[in-house]
């Protein structure tokens, strides 16, 4: 039991360590939102009127409505730029001396899933109290409440990372697939624009919406940062955890390894 603990805590240590010495790279991933909140947001906000939907009791504005989207964006992109590292970790990385080891290859790869998961939340947290700083009304304890979805959202978008990964031989196609992943899952959900809206201007973007799982994991994140529980919502991203779990413990076993 020691040996899988002291597994963890290595692999967190080290993930930690990497994203303290990549200061870039935390700067990097909230350029991205910052932009959407300060610059887009304003174009947008006069040509596009948001009612009353939940779990809002009174007209908001668009900066207000994409904040859950962001903290989504954070992750998304996170999640796939820890994929990134994970084929140089199994090519030549501690992570192909690890997944020769005896250690179960699942444990390790969760393992890792949630040591970038809490460097993602780090991220996501840093960027909510930046908006919060903007003027967003968002509460400290709201933001606390969200954490663990952000843990939860920020694993399943690691697992399905990790499954592309492992499918990816060549390093120079991963940029090209990941184009054909992250934005088709963020533009086509309820991060930028709502559900009901979509649906206006057009059915088939908005049943495509509708079956994309980052739109629960959004409205999930949306709900909580206001002290609420969509269940709906909720059920999908719990179902879709273990459907992402499942997908990268397959992908990786499906990997022959050399046992020293």
């Amino acid at each position: 039991m020691n040996i899988y603990i002291n597994c963890m805590k290595g692999i967190i240590y080290k993930e930690l360590i990497r994203f303290v010495k990549q200061k870039s790279r935390f700067f990097s991933a909230l350029v991205r939102p910052l932009l959407w909140l300060f610059i887009f947001s304003v174009g947008f906000k006069t040509a596009l009127g948001l009612a009353i939907i939940p779990p809002y009791e009174t007209y908001i504005t668009y900066e207000t409505y994409i904040v859950p989207g962001l903290v989504g964006m954070v992750l998304l992109f996170n999640g796939m730029q820890s994929s990134l590292t994970m084929i140089f970790d199994r090519e030549m990385g501690s992570m192909k001396i690890l997944l020769s080891s005896y250690i179960n290859r699942n444990y390790l790869l969760f393992c890792k899933m949630f040591a970038t998961a809490i460097v993602s939340t780090i991220q996501a947290v840093t960027f909510l109290l930046v908006a919060k700083v903007y003027g967003v009304d968002i509460s400290y304890l709201a933001i606390l409440s969200t954490i663990p979805i952000i843990m939860i959202s920020s694993i399943i978008l690691n697992a399905f990372a990790l499954f592309i990964s492992s499918v990816i031989k060549q390093l120079e196609n991963f940029a090209t697939v990941m184009n054909f992943v992250i934005f088709p899952m963020f533009f086509l959900s309820s991060a930028l624009y709502p559900l009901w809206k979509i649906k206006d201007s057009s059915l088939v973007l908005f049943n495509i919406s509708s079956y994309n799982p980052f739109t629960y994991i959004v409205e999930s994140i949306r709900f909580s940062l206001y002290l609420k529980v969509d269940i709906n919502s909720l059920i999908i991203v719990v179902i879709s955890l273990f459907i992402a779990l499942i997908m990268a413990f397959v992908g990786f076993k499906s990997k022959k390894i050399n046992h020293s």
